[in-house]
Order: structure tokens, then C-alpha cells, then sequence
């Protein structure tokens, strides 16, 4: 009886156990931030860069 017991209250705490589901919620929270991140830089690098050409162009001196 005392083994039954035990395996029945093993049991249970692997039922209430929940840190194999944080770790998937975490993987997939960092997953979906850097899908957020590689598209975010997709989408501005065109215009950054035409920012950073207008600077260069505003700065450089005129060759006279």
C-alpha cells in the first residue's frame, strides 16, 4: 500500500509540475520577438539607409 501510495503522489506531482510548458512558452516568446525583429529591420533598412546617404551627402564637403 505504501508504494501505491507513493506512485500516486509521484504521480500527481508530475501532473502539477509546469516547467516544461514555461520553457516552451519562453522558446516561443523568443521566437516570435525575433521574427518581430529580423522584420522590423527587413522593413527600415531601405529607408535608414537612404537617411544615412542623405547625412553623408549633407556633410561632405564640396569639392570646388
Amino acid at each position: 500500500m505504501k508504494f501505491y501510495t507513493a506512485l500516486q503522489a509521484r504521480l500527481n506531482s508530475l501532473r502539477t509540475e509546469d516547467d516544461g510548458a514555461t520553457a516552451v512558452e519562453y522558446g516561443l516568446m523568443v521566437a516570435l520577438i525575433a521574427v518581430v525583429i529580423i522584420f522590423a529591420v527587413t522593413a527600415l533598412g531601405g529607408t535608414l539607409n537612404d537617411i544615412f546617404t542623405g547625412v553623408e551627402e549633407d556633410i561632405r564637403p564640396v569639392a570646388g
